[in-house]
């Protein structure tokens, strides 16, 4: 992640360690879709599928979007816990 905006030149990390809240935020969005795909999975199934047929596809599809949940918690934690919003006639530009 830049450490500086590339157009406006605004410093993102407010205070040294801003971003270790963001493990927060991902861990939420894990356990979120932790929970919709068991869910999904469980409703496919109709409750039938092993403990593998759950663990599997969740785990997999677990590691697949780390690199989302990590810059999507960072973005969330900027915009819910910052003053830094969006400009849209800064980035036409």
């Amino acid at each position: 992640m830049d450490s500086h905006c590339k157009v406006c030149g605004l410093k993102y990390e407010i205070e040294p360690g801003f971003f270790w809240g963001a493990m927060y935020v991902s861990y939420a969005l894990t356990v979120g879709l932790m929970l919709v795909l068991g869910g999904f999975i469980f409703w496919i199934s109709a409750g039938k599928a092993s403990f593998w047929g759950y663990t599997i596809p969740i785990v997999s599809s677990l590691i697949l979007s780390s690199p989302l949940t990590f810059r999507y918690a960072r973005v969330l934690m900027l915009y819910l816990f910052s003053p830094v919003r969006f400009n849209p006639d800064l980035a036409k530009k």
